[in-house]
């Protein structure tokens, strides 16, 4: 038991829970949101929790999804972004809130969702500790769904994106008691990284998303990210071959986790190209929302919608791909030509366009910019383009330019690299070093200080102090160190 006068205990619609006090308020950690996804439960829809009589311990991080272990990319540390890995435990689909100090109005609300490829992360990462958030006045949220083949697998038998549909479930929860906490249910802002960032924009395009948010943010995600389901098929069929069963639902949930965990790796390099779509995320993954439609022509043909949304993507979001890897300095006129293979029909024409517009470009800088844009940018930007012209005056873009010195100053303004700044985390002693994240330079403070509060100030009044963006030639704050 936790000493007396460091806990506190708040009674939540499932049961008590008990909390854990620090100097800029409390913070209540493994909170279930939804049943235990066990059994055949693994795949069908999240359920209500049947909840607890006695108080419960939510002064612990709870267990996370099961997930193979993915700590870094190549030479790149990134056990700060992808967290513990799988901490075992059936009751995983928790959230933890992270609460200012009770009294005064209701805080604004802002719920994360991580990213990590569909396939991996949790709310249990170093770099998702909100307290930053609750000492400015804000109430944090951080999410666990379901990865991998539970959460994204497209199966006969199962409703498509389950681990997205823990989303929603967890935007209910917080609808339901967040006011427990000193939050504004009226007042939530959603937003998320990459995975967790094409999570966020399917919701902003889902009607069933209508009353549980206000304002989203989508961080180096992409609006045209999902897969059709014949894509998703292929990656269905494969799961199938390589476990030895008909893939549908009913065989699966027969199969320990530790099986469907250890079958990830093997899927990787899976060619998703069918003759009317190309790869929307250029093999970075097996595992994608599934739809008829990307969720930014969803988005373009709303009308009347009263979401704010801020969204951007970083300047090299290319580099993480490849500079941990040891393949971007020695970049080749053929690498860049098969990049853009990747996401585009005419490889040549597309590499001349890129040429024109980027003159100067060395091998190595122009196959970053192609796969930036083609994973990341391109997909932001009609997202973008698309919620200003349905929901005029309420959009808001930026571009993320501060460069790390890591792995030899290749990585740059990279994926995942504005993390640290918007939870105002520069100092994690696991970002610095010349094979981490942050690098081995000081990283600017006034950026984070800037950044952090523009998310905070949008998730209060759907303004972060930016021009708004319109549908044509819109404005886009750059986030650079001044």
């Amino acid at each position: 038991m936790a000493p007396r006068g460091l806990t506190t205990i708040t009674t939540t619609t499932s049961g008590p829970i008990r909390g854990r006090r620090h100097e800029h308020g409390t913070v209540f950690l493994g909170v279930p949101y939804a049943a235990p996804p066990v059994g055949h439960r693994r795949f069908t829809a999240p359920m209500p929790h049947p909840g607890w009589s006695e108080v419960r311990d939510a002064t612990q991080p709870g267990p996370t999804a099961p997930q193979p272990v993915r700590d870094a990319f190549g030479t790149l540390d990134m056990s700060p972004y992808f967290g513990p890995g799988w901490q075992r435990g059936d009751d995983y689909l928790t959230l933890n809130v992270w609460a200012p100090p009770p009294g005064g109005p209701a805080r604004a609300v802002m719920v994360f969702v991580h990213g990590g490829g569909f396939v991996a992360g949790s709310n249990r990462v170093p770099l998702y500790d909100g307290m930053s958030f609750a000492r400015d006045g804000v109430v944090l949220v951080t999410v666990n769904y379901r990865l991998g083949i539970p959460g994204f697998l497209h199966l006969p038998d199962a409703p498509d994106n389950r681990g997205f549909l823990d989303v929603l479930a967890a935007l209910r929860w917080v609808q339901d008691n967040i006011a427990r906490f000193g939050g504004d249910p009226g007042n939530v802002t959603l937003f998320g990284q990459s995975a967790g960032a094409i999570i966020v924009g399917g919701i902003l395009a889902d009607p069933a998303s209508s009353g549980l948010l206000r304002r989203v943010i989508i961080q180096s995600g992409t609006g045209t990210g999902a897969f059709t389901p014949e894509q998703a098929g292929i990656v269905t069929t494969e799961v199938g071959r390589k476990l030895d069963i008909e893939p549908t639902a009913k065989a699966l949930a027969g199969l320990p986790e530790e099986r469907l965990v250890a079958v990830l790796p093997r899927l990787a390099g899976l060619d998703l190209r069918t003759p009317t779509h190309h790869d929307p995320l250029g093999g970075i993954t097996s595992f994608s929302l599934v739809g008829e439609r990307q969720p930014a022509a969803i988005v373009a043909a709303a009308r009347d919608s009263a979401i704010d949304l801020l969204i951007g993507s970083n300047l090299d979001e290319g580099s993480l791909y490849l500079a941990p890897l040891g393949i971007l300095a020695d970049s080749t006129e053929t690498d860049v030509r098969e990049t853009a293979a990747r996401f585009h029909s005419d490889p040549d024409d597309a590499v001349r366009a890129y040429r024109a517009q980027h003159p100067f470009a060395t091998a190595a800088g122009l196959r970053t910019i192609i796969l930036g844009d083609g994973l990341f940018k391109a997909g932001t930007q009609q997202m973008a383009a698309a919620h200003a012209s349905a929901t005029p005056g309420r959009t808001y873009c930026y571009e993320f330019a501060w460069r790390s010195d890591a792995i030899d100053g290749q990585l740059g303004a990279s994926h995942v690299m504005e993390l640290p700044f918007v939870f105002d985390h520069l100092s994690l002693p696991s970002l610095r070093g010349p094979r981490r994240l942050l690098g081995s330079a000081e990283p600017p403070a006034g950026l984070a200080t800037r950044i952090h509060r523009a998310w905070i100030t949008f998730a209060e009044t759907g303004n972060p102090g930016w021009r708004i963006h319109q549908p044509a030639g819109g404005y886009i704050e750059h986030l650079r160190a001044t």
